[in-house]
């Protein structure tokens, strides 16, 4: 999810993102010795084995031959992939099976990239390589939640066509992720467990960010659009956010050549100690090295100045830092072991700068919300329904909307004119033309970088 720079609220408070126990870490302590079918059956199994051995006795005489033991009959796996224990051998179409059931705790890592010059020490330091061991549980979410996006943005490449409605796509993302998460997010708190991690964003054109359809949208996506898909997945509010963009019309290759290329130079750049000023400059070098021709009219490639990635805390998807896109930022910030980045940029064929248009759908309870008396009975309500659904995890309001409320707008414009909800409204360049975004999240381990959502597609 996208931070807009006049949007940025200062003095957040760092979280500790390796401390804490929570409702998921208590469910998977109750259940971790809970036995499977599988082991039952086995014990079953070698009981009649050694049941047929003592039938065949002294009584029958020595030249009575004893009775072999059958080999076992190999587990064949079910017709929906799944094993005779009930276990998951392969992910469905849509994506239905949760990762869980995919993988034994272990899940894949992602891109691990090495540290240079001042740092090359950590990757062999055994002290760091320690470190890095004991972080090993929030690194399973983390990668847990980044293998979810991965198969939630395959399969969603794979579908997505013009002539859909943005509310069928923002849906078939999102209930990938619920699915996959095994978490429907429509029992009380169950979506703080894990879920969704912030509205699906389906950015078409000039709109650059923050836009996901609103109940009624019909807005339907063309054959010469370009859309960003922006969207998050959280395991214990370990927030993994990564985008993407399409286009179904090849001369737009460029520009999103422009804006892969600028995001991966971003975390080339990326490191411990780095200072976020000079990646952004490296960002813009690369962005604008490339040209892309509209409508016989030939442009650089320009990177959208007021919109920067950012840190990521737990349950906080804007953590305070920012990383700039373009060179003449003078924030002297250093990234800092053990935090996590969104590195996301932007190229636009427009003015390369955005504000605030359009119907907000994006909304985000205040990590350091003030306390005010609230005079709208609405606000009172809607602020517990927010506060044990979503904590301060972003929603959109299609989600208030799957959770049974109505009539909630005079409440929640209530709750943001007392600074409780900040909204997020869309974000746009100059009409007539084309943004393209592109976005990792990254881990600075302290021996080894991790480019968490890496996949084959970006």
């Amino acid at each position: 999810m996208t931070e807009f720079t006049d949007q940025v609220t200062n003095g957040v408070k760092d979280v500790d993102i390796t401390k804490g126990t929570t409702q998921a870490e208590m469910h998977k302590e109750q259940t971790k010795d809970i036995p499977t079918q599988a082991n039952g059956e086995d014990d079953n199994e070698d009981s009649e084995d050694d049941n047929d051995d003592d039938q065949v006795g002294a009584g029958d005489g020595a030249a009575k031959k004893k009775k072999k033991r059958k080999p076992r009959k190999k587990k064949k796996a079910g017709a929906n992939g799944t094993t005779a224990a009930g276990t998951a051998t392969k992910q469905s179409e849509p994506p239905r099976v949760p990762v869980s059931q995919l993988f034994r705790e272990e899940y894949p890592v992602g891109e691990e990239v090495e540290y240079k010059d001042d740092n090359l020490y950590r990757t062999t330091n055994e002290e760091k390589r320690h470190l890095d061991r004991m972080n090993n549980d929030f690194l399973q979410e983390y990668r847990q939640g980044a293998e979810i996006h991965r198969q939630v943005r395959q399969y969603a490449q794979k579908n997505i066509k013009p002539g859909m409605t943005l509310t069928e796509i923002a849906e078939m993302i999102e209930d990938g992720t619920r699915a996959l998460t095994g978490h429907q997010g429509l029992i009380e708190g169950d979506n703080i467990i894990a879920g969704v991690g912030f509205p699906t964003g389906l950015s078409l054109n000039h709109c650059a960010a923050h836009y996901t359809p609103n109940a009624g949208n019909k807005l339907v996506l063309k054959e010469e659009d370009v859309m960003k898909v922006d969207f998050g997945v959280h395991i214990n509010g370990r927030i993994v956010d990564s985008a993407f963009t399409m286009a179904f019309d090849p001369k737009y290759d460029n520009l999103l050549a422009a804006v892969k290329d600028a995001t991966n130079t971003g975390i080339r750049e990326a490191g411990i100690d780095v200072r976020v000023s000079d990646i952004g400059a490296a960002i813009q070098e690369t962005m604008e090295s490339y040209e892309v021709t509209l409508n016989g009219q030939t442009t650089h490639v320009k990177p959208i100045r007021n919109l920067n990635g950012h840190n990521i805390n737990q349950y906080q998807i804007h953590g305070g830092k920012s990383v700039p896109i373009v060179g003449k930022s003078t924030d002297n910030t250093k990234m800092e072991e053990g935090e996590t980045f969104a590195i996301e940029t932007f190229g636009s064929t427009g003015k390369g700068y955005v504000h605030d248009d359009m119907e907000t759908s994006h909304y985000a309870k205040n990590v350091d919300a003030p306390k005010v008396a609230l005079r709208v009975a609405s606000a009172k309500s809607l602020l517990n329904v927010i506060t044990k659904n979503f904590g301060t995890l972003p929603f959109c309001r299609r989600y208030l909307d799957r959770l049974g409320q109505d009539k909630y707008l005079l409440g929640l414009n209530n709750l943001v004119s007392a600074g409780i909800v900040e909204a997020y409204p869309p974000l746009v360049d100059v009409k007539g033309s084309y943004t393209a975004q592109y976005e990792h999240t990254i881990l600075l381990r302290p021996n080894v970088k991790e480019v968490l959502s890496r996949g084959d597609d970006y």
